[in-house]
C-alpha cells in the first residue's frame, strides 16, 4: 500500500527572492520564506546570496529545517537573495541537481531557481552540447543558465530576454547576479510569482503566503509574459512576450497552493469552499456527516458541508510525525502505512452515511484504503465526492504525474472506478463546476483533465530520461 501522498500529484517547486535597501538579513527571511512554501518541494533546498560583489550559496537535501542551522545562514551575508525548494519534475533527487544553480562567467556570476518545466529543454539541450556546452546536471535550469551565458556580453537583461524567446513551457524563475534580482514567469503565467515588499526592499515568491509569513505585503502578481528587474533603482517591469494568454494551472487552486494564497486575484480558499458548493450542486446525497480527507479535501468537503446542510467533522486523525523519511521495510508494513498517517476517528462515522470529499484521484490506491478504512470502522455508506474533474491526461509543465496508463481515470470510467474503489457513489465535479468555483469562464490550463494544453507538449517521457539517455 502506498503512502498517502503516493497517490497525489506531486508539488513541483517554489522559488524565493528578496532585494533588501534595509540591511535586512536576507538569508533568514530567505530561510522562513522557503519554510512557508514547503508544501511546493520537499527533496532538496537551497539559498544563494550576493553581496554586491560575490555569490554565495548554500543548499542540500531534504527539508529546509534540515539543510540549514544557524551557522550556515551567518554565513550567507549580503543585500540580495534567491531561495528554492524543490521536488524533482526533471532529473533525479540528488544533491547534484538541487538548486539555485550558480554559474560564473568571464562577464560575472549569477544564480538560477526555477519552477516549472520547459518542454523544449532536451532539443535545447542537443543544440549546446553539439556547440560545445558540457552540463553538470539533468534539469532544465541549466539550459536556461547557458543560453544566457551565451549572450552575456549583451547584459543580462538582453541576454535573458534571447534566452525566454527560445524556451517553450511553463516557468517562473527567479535568478540572482551580482547587484540585481530579477523574476520572470512564463508567457501563459501557467506557474505562479508575486511581488511583495517589506519596508523599502522587494520581494518575489511563488505564493502570497510566504510574504505573510515574513511579515511582506503583497504589492501585485508578476504578469504572464512578463520580467521584473529589481536594482537599486527599484523596480523595472519588462514586457517580453506581446501575445499573452493567461492560463495558470488549475491545479495550484485544487491542490498545490496553501489555502492561505492569492493567484492571479483568486482567494484560494475562497475556491475551494465555493467547489464543495458546485460538487453538492452537481452529486447531492442523502448523508449524516461530510469528512474530508486531510488535508487535501478539507476545505472543499467544508464547503460541501455549508451547501447540504450535512455536519462537518473529523473523520480521519493525522499522525503529522510520520514524515518524509518514514520508512515501511516490509510488505505487512507497507500494507500498514497508510492506518500509520492517518487513523479514523470511529466515534464520529460508526453506523453513519458518510460523504468523502478529497481534491482528486490519480491512481485510486490509496482511495481504496481510505474507504475500506471508514467502512471497518463502522461507517454504513461512504459516498465519495471529488472537488475536480476525472484526472485524464499527464502534465508536461512541472507537475510529476504518471503516463497515462498510471491514471485510473484514464483506464475506467466513473462507475468502473467506484466499482474497483468500493464507495457506495461517486461524483466528479465537472469542468464547468470547477470553473465557476474559480469565479472565471477561461485563464487556466486544463489539460490534465481534457488534453488541451497551452503549449504543444511531447511524447510521453519519464521524469529521469536525462540520466537514462
Amino acid at each position: 500500500m502506498m503512502f498517502l501522498e503516493d497517490d497525489k500529484f506531486k508539488d513541483e517547486c517554489g522559488v524565493f527572492g528578496i532585494y533588501s535597501k534595509d540591511n535586512l538579513d536576507v538569508a533568514t527571511i530567505t530561510y522562513y520564506g522557503l519554510y512557508a512554501l514547503q508544501h511546493r518541494g520537499q527533496e532538496s533546498g537551497g539559498i544563494a546570496v550576493s553581496d554586491m560583489n560575490t555569490i554565495k550559496i548554500e543548499k542540500g537535501m531534504g527539508l529546509v529545517s534540515e539543510i540549514f542551522d544557524e551557522n550556515k545562514l551567518n554565513k550567507l551575508k549580503g543585500n540580495i537573495a534567491i531561495g528554492h525548494v524543490r521536488y524533482s519534475t526533471t532529473g533525479a533527487s540528488n544533491i547534484l541537481n538541487a538548486q539555485p544553480l550558480l554559474s560564473e562567467f568571464k562577464l560575472g556570476s549569477l544564480a538560477i531557481a526555477h519552477n516549472g518545466n520547459l518542454v523544449n529543454a532536451d532539443i535545447i539541450r542537443d543544440l549546446l552540447e553539439d556547440g560545445g556546452c558540457v552540463f553538470q546536471t539533468a534539469i532544465d535550469s541549466e539550459v536556461v543558465i547557458n543560453l544566457i551565458a551565451r549572450a552575456y556580453k549583451k547584459g543580462i537583461e538582453k541576454a535573458l530576454l534571447d534566452a525566454v524567446q527560445a524556451i517553450k513551457g511553463s516557468y517562473a524563475i527567479v535568478i540572482l547576479t551580482e547587484d540585481k534580482l530579477i523574476g520572470i514567469r512564463d508567457p501563459y503565467g501557467i506557474r505562479p510569482l508575486c511581488i511583495g515588499k517589506i519596508g523599502d526592499s522587494y520581494i518575489l515568491s511563488s505564493e502570497s503566503c510566504a510574504l505573510d509569513s515574513i511579515g511582506g505585503e503583497f504589492i501585485r502578481d508578476v504578469e504572464p509574459g512578463e520580467m521584473v528587474v529589481i536594482d537599486e533603482d527599484g523596480l523595472k517591469s519588462i514586457k517580453y512576450h506581446e501575445k499573452t494568454n493567461c492560463k495558470t494551472c488549475a491545479f495550484e487552486y485544487i491542490y498545490f497552493a496553501r489555502p492561505d494564497t492569492t493567484i492571479d486575484g483568486i482567494d484560494v480558499y475562497e475556491s475551494r469552499i465555493s467547489a464543495g458548493h458546485e460538487l453538492f450542486k452537481e452529486h447531492p446525497v442523502d448523508a449524516d456527516i461530510v469528512i474530508g480527507v486531510p488535508d487535501s479535501g478539507l476545505v472543499a468537503a467544508m464547503g460541501f458541508s455549508q451547501a447540504s446542510g450535512i455536519p462537518y467533522g473529523v473523520g480521519f486523525i493525522k499522525n503529522r510525525y510520520v514524515g518524509r523519511t518514514f520508512i515501511a521495510p516490509t510488505q505487512e508494513m507497507r500494507e500498514k502505512a497508510v492506518t500509520v498517517k492517518l487513523n479514523v476517528l470511529k466515534v464520529n462515522v460508526q453506523g453513519k452515511r458518510v460523504v468523502l470529499v478529497d481534491d482528486s484521484i490519480v491512481r485510486g490506491t490509496t482511495s481504496r484504503k481510505l474507504i475500506y478504512l471508514l467502512k471497518r470502522a463502522g461507517a454504513k455508506e461512504v459516498h465519495f465526492r471529488i472537488a475536480a474533474p476525472v484526472v485524464e491526461y499527464p502534465c508536461y509543465f512541472g507537475i510529476d504525474t504518471p503516463h497515462r496508463d498510471g491514471l485510473i481515470g484514464a483506464r475506467m470510467s466513473v462507475e468502473e472506478i467506484k466499482n474497483e474503489i468500493g464507495c457506495d457513489s461517486l461524483g466528479y465535479l465537472s469542468k464547468e463546476g470547477l470553473l465557476n468555483s474559480l469565479g472565471k469562464e477561461k485563464g487556466f490550463c486544463l489539460g490534465c483533465f481534457d488534453g488541451i494544453y497551452p503549449v504543444s507538449v511531447p511524447l510521453e517521457v519519464s521524469k529521469d530520461h536525462l540520466e537514462e539517455r
